[in-house]
């Protein structure tokens, strides 16, 4: 026998969860039931941040926010003015969860235990009498005359209303364009480079600023960034190679991700300037050993290899280098290339650039265009962010707003 109620939120992750106990504040007479196909709701918040969970982002500017998402810049402006960081926190906050602020701006239970959102969000959804049904794979939605029905892997169920909250889920994708919806192909987003090169590959764990360009095939800059970044055992990784792999999903999925990237140690000094430095520093350190001490505050082996990397003699001093050798030494210190041969998923932060294509979105209430009662909450959307607590936010303010349409006066108040 299907099972009725008034809406079905399908998918038990962030987006899902907060749409769902959302709705139900606002309307304590809703029937609402959550729907997770897999035998766990909340995975992803649960190894979020190394398992602190990264609940959001200490930016509290709408339109500075919206500058962290590759994909939904444009589109997350409007929703942001009505719900972004400062309403999450005062909505944590009001159910016992405080959040502190790390001095990167990413935000985290002062608990730093992702559990402390979980247990916040089931105490919720059983204080609200929400049903969370797991081990409930959906096989099809289909538009009925009041509403959907939804048959699932134990049973079928139909709702006035319902809010796909699966994330990347390439069965409800394809669910999905049979009803009409064009999805724009998923490719990763969030990933760490793969580079094996002699002047890095014994340095795993060195942290330092950089700036970074991605090349053509022709050498022309397709992206750049700056900002930290970490040499690792499989090559680079940190907030700008982040960045990177985030606003440059499509072009870098297109080159099988194999390309070169420029580095510049030295940030935003010019080959040409760097070697006046140099040539400085021949005359201020004429009796010192170049290898021995480290210029321009770079990591000790990290200057090793780039001087070594140069060509330059391990015992030579300061007065014996030639004009030709410190030119050498500028080019690996501001524009050093590397070839990348492949890429490695970002630590547990599965994220896709990829979903819904924002066309088919009213991003004043998150509804489809083309179907009246058919909401969207989460990376189901082609919505992506860099990593630091933005794509939960974006899920957030989502599904609030969602759930400020869920309890419209169609439904029994």
């Amino acid at each position: 026998m299907k099972k009725s109620a008034d809406i079905i939120v399908i998918g038990g992750g962030a987006a899902g969860f907060f749409t769902a106990i959302n709705a139900a504040a606002q309307n304590r007479n809703l029937k609402i039931i959550i729907l997770e196909r897999g035998k766990d709701v909340l995975t992803k918040v649960k190894v979020s941040g190394g398992g602190r969970c990264n609940v959001t982002h200490a930016e509290f500017l709408p339109k500075e926010l919206t500058e962290n998402y590759p994909r939904g810049e444009k589109e997350l402006l409007g929703p942001f003015h009505s719900f972004m960081t400062g309403n999450t926190i005062e909505w944590f906050e009001e159910r016992g969860v405080k959040l502190k602020i790390e001095e990167d701006g990413r935000m985290f239970p002062e608990s730093d235990s992702s559990q402390t959102i979980i247990d916040c969000f089931l105490s919720e959804t059983k204080k609200f009498g929400i049903p969370v049904l797991k081990n409930h794979s959906v096989k099809s939605i289909q538009k009925i005359e009041n509403g959907f029905s939804v048959e699932t892997t134990k049973g079928d169920f139909s709702a006035s209303k319902i809010v796909i909250a699966t994330g990347s889920n390439p069965k409800v994708w394809k669910l999905l364009e049979q009803l009409g919806h064009k999805i724009i192909s998923p490719v990763p987003s969030l990933f760490t480079f793969n580079i094996k090169d002699p002047r890095i590959e014994d340095l795993p764990g060195i942290a330092t600023q950089a700036s970074i360009q991605v090349l053509s095939e022709k050498g022309k800059t397709e992206l750049e960034s700056e900002g930290p970044l970490l040499i690792t055992h499989w090559g680079m990784s940190g907030p700008a190679i982040l960045k990177l792999s985030a606003w440059g999903a499509r072009f870098l999925y297109a080159t099988d991700y194999h390309f070169k990237i420029k580095v510049n140690w030295l940030v935003d000094v010019s080959s040409e300037e760097n070697l006046e430095q140099l040539l400085t520093l021949k005359q201020q350190l004429a009796k010192q050993t170049v290898l021995k001490y480290s210029q321009f505050e770079l990591p000790k082996r990290l200057w090793q290899n780039l001087v070594k990397a140069s060509g330059v003699e391990e015992t030579m001093k300061w007065a014996d280098i030639t004009k030709e050798e410190l030119k050498i030494l500028a080019s690996q210190l501001t524009e050093a290339e590397f070839q990348v041969n492949g890429k490695s998923t970002f630590k547990e932060e599965f994220v896709t650039a990829g979903g819904i294509d924002l066309k088919e979105v009213n991003f004043k209430t998150f509804e489809s265009k083309l179907h009246k009662n058919l909401y969207f909450a989460g990376e189901v959307l082609n919505i992506d962010a860099i990593t630091g607590g933005f794509n939960f936010q974006s899920a957030w303010t989502g599904g609030y707003i969602v759930s400020q349409n869920l309890s419209s006066p169609d439904l029994p108040i």
